[in-house]
C-alpha cells in the first residue's frame, strides 16, 4: 500500500474483518482437572511419633528401627494428623537423611484424647490418637496434688475410650494413701513412681500397649520418662518457687519401650478444658450406669438432688451406688470449673 493512499483504506471494515485477525490465548484452566485420585495401593502403614512444623516423624509398621520423615499429601488438605495416628505412606521410605515421604491416608481413630483451651472454648484439640491407656502423672508434693486436674483427666480418658491409670510421683515426700483414696470407687489403678520406687510394676502395666502420659508441669513427668526410656533425653526441669513447674516438654512425642510398648510424652498441661463433654458422655462411659440413665427424665444432669430429684442413678445400691457418688464428683468438677 502506497504512502499516499487514503487513511480510510487503512481501517478494517466489517467486510474485510474475519476471525483470523484475532488471536485468543488459551487459559490455564482450559482443560478441566480430573477428580480421580491415585489409590496408592503400594502405600505402607506407619504410626506418627512426632509432629514439628509441617513435618511428621513416623515409624513404618510400628518398628522404631524404621523411621521416616513425612509431609502431608496435597489431597489431604488440612486434615489434622497427631501423634499416635495410623497413616499410609508413599514415596522415599528409606529413612535416609534429607529424604521426605508423603502421608496419603489417615486411618480411623480407635481412641482420642481431646481437650479445649478452657470450658468456654468451642474448639476441640486432639492431643493424642489411638492410645490404649492414659497415665495421669501427679506429684504428692512440690507442687501439691490437685484432685481437680486428675478428675478432668479421668473424664477425658473415659469419654475418649482410654483406660486411666494414676501415677503418683515424689512419694518419698508425702503419704499417697489419702490422695489415692479419693478415686478408689472408680477402680482406677494407682502406681507409685517416686525416685526411690522400683518401676517394675509400672513397666508391667505399660506392657506392649500405647500409653499417653499427661500431667501438670513440674510433677516429674519428664524425669519419669527418662527412667522408662533412658535414651529419651527429655529435659528435666526445676520447679519454680511459686509452686508451678516450668514446661520441659514442648511437643508430644512417642518413645519406644524395651518391652515393645510405646509411651507418648505430652507437654506439661496448664489448661485442660472440657467444653466438648456433656454429663451424658461421662456417665455413658460406665457400662454399669449407662443403662440406668435411660430412665432419667429429659434434661437430667445426673447430679442428684436437689438439682435432679428424679435421677434414676439414685435407685442403685451397693458398689454401684458408690460408683455413682464417684462419677458425680467428676461431673461436679467439670461443672464448677474450680481452680485445678
Amino acid at each position: 500500500m502506497g504512502r499516499h493512499d487514503r487513511a480510510e483504506d487503512l481501517v478494517l471494515t466489517p467486510r474485510r474483518y474475519d476471525e483470523s485477525d484475532v488471536r485468543i490465548r488459551p487459559g490455564k484452566s482450559s482443560r478441566p482437572r480430573t477428580k480421580t485420585r491415585p489409590e496408592h495401593a503400594d502405600a505402607e502403614t506407619g504410626m506418627v511419633v512426632s509432629v514439628d512444623r509441617g513435618r511428621w516423624g513416623c515409624v513404618l509398621g510400628g518398628d522404631p528401627d524404621r523411621p521416616v520423615v513425612t509431609m502431608r499429601a496435597r489431597e489431604l488438605g488440612r486434615t489434622p494428623i497427631v501423634v499416635g495416628d495410623d497413616v499410609d505412606i508413599v514415596g522415599d521410605l528409606s529413612g535416609k537423611i534429607d529424604t521426605l515421604a508423603r502421608i496419603v491416608r489417615v486411618g480411623e481413630r480407635r481412641t482420642v484424647l481431646r481437650r479445649t483451651a478452657d470450658d468456654t472454648d468451642p474448639y476441640e484439640r486432639v492431643v493424642v490418637a489411638n492410645a490404649e491407656q492414659l497415665l495421669i502423672v501427679a506429684a504428692l508434693a512440690d507442687p501439691p496434688p490437685r484432685t481437680g486436674f486428675v478428675e478432668r483427666a479421668l473424664v477425658a480418658a473415659y469419654v475418649g475410650g482410654l483406660t486411666p491409670i494414676l501415677c503418683l510421683t515424689k512419694s518419698d515426700l508425702a503419704d499417697p494413701a489419702e490422695f489415692s483414696a479419693s478415686f478408689a470407687d472408680l477402680d482406677v489403678p494407682v502406681v507409685l513412681a517416686g525416685q526411690s520406687e522400683d518401676l517394675s510394676e509400672l513397666t508391667q502395666i505399660l506392657g506392649t500397649k500405647l500409653t499417653a502420659l499427661i500431667g501438670h508441669s513440674g510433677v516429674g513427668k519428664s524425669t519419669l520418662v527418662n527412667r522408662l526410656v533412658p535414651d529419651a533425653h527429655r529435659a528435666t526441669g526445676i520447679v519454680s518457687g511459686v509452686g508451678k513447674g516450668r514446661h520441659t516438654s514442648t511437643q508430644s512425642v512417642a518413645l519406644p519401650l524395651a518391652g515393645g510398648g510405646w509411651v507418648i510424652d505430652t507437654p506439661g498441661i496448664r489448661s485442660f478444658g472440657l467444653a466438648h463433654i456433656s454429663p451424658q458422655n461421662v456417665v455413658a462411659a460406665f457400662s454399669d450406669l449407662a443403662e440406668t440413665i435411660e430412665d432419667c427424665p429429659r434434661g437430667c444432669s445426673h447430679l442428684g438432688p436437689p438439682a435432679d430429684p428424679e435421677c434414676a442413678l439414685d435407685t442403685l445400691t451397693g458398689d454401684a451406688a458408690r460408683r455413682v457418688h464417684a462419677v458425680r464428683e467428676l461431673l461436679q468438677a467439670v461443672r464448677t470449673n474450680d481452680a485445678w
